[in-house]
C-alpha cells in the first residue's frame, strides 16, 4: 500500500490557517522544513523489507543501520540523515536537553499539564506549540500509536527548537531508529567496507 502522506504534514497555503499562519511560517524557514514536509511516494512493504533486514554495522569506524529494499542495500546514519533532510545540523551538537531546561522552558510556554510527567500531552499546550509538538509527533518522532503525547526526549527537540540551542536532529532520529531495532529483532554486527553499497534517495 501506498502512503501518500508518510511522516509529513501540510503547513497549508496563506491564509488557509489564520491562528497558526505565525507558527506555519516559522516551520517552513526552519532547518526542519523539508523533513516535515517533503512528499515522495512510501511503500508499507518497502519499510517492512528494510526492518525486517535492518542490523547495526560498522564501516571504516563508521556506525550505521544497513537493511535490504529491492535487494539493494540500504544505508542509514547521522551524516546522510542530515544530507537527506538538509538539516544543517552541527554532527558535534547533543541530540538531548537537560530535564531541567525543558520543565522551564514549558512553563514559560505556559503549560497546564505536569511538567513532571515523563510525558506531555500537546494539548496541554498553547496552540502555537501543540501545532509544533503535533507536527514533531508525527514527522520526526518513534510513536508507533496515538498522537497526542510525547515523551521528554521530543519534547526537548522542541524546546531546542524553539530556544535555538544546539541539537542535533539526525542522532536523535538515529538512536529512535536503534530502539525500533529491539522491536523488529534487529542485530548488531561487523562488516566490510567492499561490501557496502551507499544508497540513500
Amino acid at each position: 500500500m501506498l502512503e501518500k502522506r508518510h511522516n509529513m504534514v501540510d503547513l497549508g497555503p496563506d491564509g488557509k490557517f489564520t491562528e497558526l499562519k505565525e507558527i506555519t511560517q516559522w516551520i517552513s524557514e526552519s532547518r526542519i522544513n523539508k523533513a516535515v514536509t517533503f512528499s515522495t511516494p512510501v511503500y508499507k512493504s518497502l519499510i517492512k523489507d528494510f526492518w525486517n533486514s535492518a542490523s547495526v554495522i560498522e564501516v571504516d569506524g563508521t556506525e550505521l543501520i544497513q537493511g535490504q529494499v529491492n535487494q539493494v542495500n540500504v544505508n542509514v546514519s547521522p551524516d546522510i540523515q542530515n544530507t537527506v533532510l538538509e538539516l544543517q545540523d552541527d554532527p558535534n551538537a547533543p541530540y538531548s536537553v537537560p530535564i531541567m531546561c525543558t520543565r522551564g522552558c514549558l512553563l514559560w510556554m505556559k503549560c497546564t499539564g505536569d511538567i513532571f510527567n515523563s510525558q506531555i500531552n500537546k494539548g496541554d499546550l498553547p496552540i502555537h506549540y501543540k501545532f509544533l509538538l503535533h507536527v514533531l509527533i508525527q514527522c520526526i518522532s518513534n510513536t508507533r500509536a496515538g498522537y497526542d503525547m510525547a515523551g521528554n526526549d521530543l519534547v526537548g527537540l522542541m524546546v531546542a527548537l524553539v530556544l535555538n540551542k544546539p541539537f542535533s536532529i539526525p542522532k536523535y532520529i538515529y538512536a529512535n531508529m536503534k530502539e525500533n531495532m529491539k522491536r523488529t529483532g534487529g542485530v548488531q554486527q561487523g562488516i566490510s567496507s567492499g561490501c557496502i553499497l551507499d544508497f540513500c534517495k
